[in-house]
């Protein structure tokens, strides 16, 4: 009798422990929780650490730090025609667990709900501007307006839209490479257009050049033929004085001047007649006598 009496005081103080450990749970100081009880709500906590409920009370726990929630890229045709290439993500949380279990019952496919109304928000926003607003500053005015078409969207499933950020907004591969491509022949035709002007350019200031050298050298072969015959007519003018001084010796020192230029390379031969006014100053001795 006293084992079995023990066995059932065992089985009673299991029964009993755990009924109380059925009547006690925690919440993270990341979680919130939902009461439930035959499938009906009876209260939201919030406050972290140890509570206590009926052991026929139901606990659900709901992360309420930002969640991420990542869309896969979407091709957008934007106002202008062009096809867009978005990648784009956001923040959410929880802001009515009650709300949140009534609408999607788990996380999982709140995430899937919240993702096809991501994606379609952005085809809806970024379908009304043309694709250099991505590209402008209005590109956060744009996410914004996102966030603002999902909180509408989503109002009453008890979450709350926090930011939702683009991080990238580009053509597609096909069209990347034809608007490269077209861009790549622009820059080749101003490159060409430039190199025309710059040989215009040139050449007017070869011309120009050339010109100049032509003025200057014409100027300066005046200049040298007023000098020079300034000159000749300076040096007559002083070989006349000089010549008018003493009109013997001028016609010997042009005699002497004759022969130089004559007999300078030593081979030149003359035959002319020794009597010749040539040779007239040959044969005559110093004060004009014959020797």
């Amino acid at each position: 009798m006293s084992r079995t009496l023990a066995v059932s005081l065992a089985v009673s103080a299991l029964f009993v422990l755990a009924i109380l450990l059925s009547c006690v749970y925690s919440i993270y100081q990341t979680q919130e929780a939902l009461i439930m009880q035959f499938g009906a709500p009876q209260a939201v906590v919030f406050e972290s650490g140890l509570h206590f409920k009926l052991p026929t009370q139901q606990v659900y726990y709901f992360d309420r730090r930002l969640l991420d929630l990542d869309a896969k890229s979407e091709e957008v045709i934007a106002e202008d025609k062009k096809r867009i290439l978005v990648d784009a993500f956001a923040r959410w949380r929880i802001s009515d667990p009650l709300a949140f279990y009534n609408r999607f019952g788990e996380q999982r496919t709140a995430e899937l709900q919240l993702t096809q109304i991501l994606s379609s928000d952005i085809r809806r926003v970024l379908g009304s501007q043309d694709f250099a607003a991505m590209l402008s500053a209005r590109r956060a005015s744009l996410m914004h307006a996102i966030r603002d078409q999902m909180n509408q969207d989503t109002r009453g499933f008890g979450v709350f839209i926090a930011d939702v950020r683009i991080r990238r907004a580009d053509l597609p591969p096909e069209n990347s490479r034809a608007i490269y491509q077209r861009m790549q022949m622009e820059r080749q035709r101003e490159a060409a257009e430039y190199r025309a002007e710059g040989d215009e350019e040139a050449q007017g200031i070869r011309a120009d050049a050339e010109r100049q050298v032509t003025v200057i050298k014409a100027d300066a072969q005046r200049q040298a033929e007023i000098l020079e015959g300034a000159g000749d007519a300076e040096k007559a003018r002083l070989m006349g004085e000089a010549y008018g001084q003493d009109p013997d010796f001028a016609a010997f020192w042009r005699s002497m001047q004759a022969y130089r230029d004559t007999f300078a390379g030593g081979e030149t031969t003359v035959v002319l007649s020794p009597k010749s006014e040539f040779f007239k100053y040959f044969g005559q001795a110093p004060g004009g006598g014959k020797k």
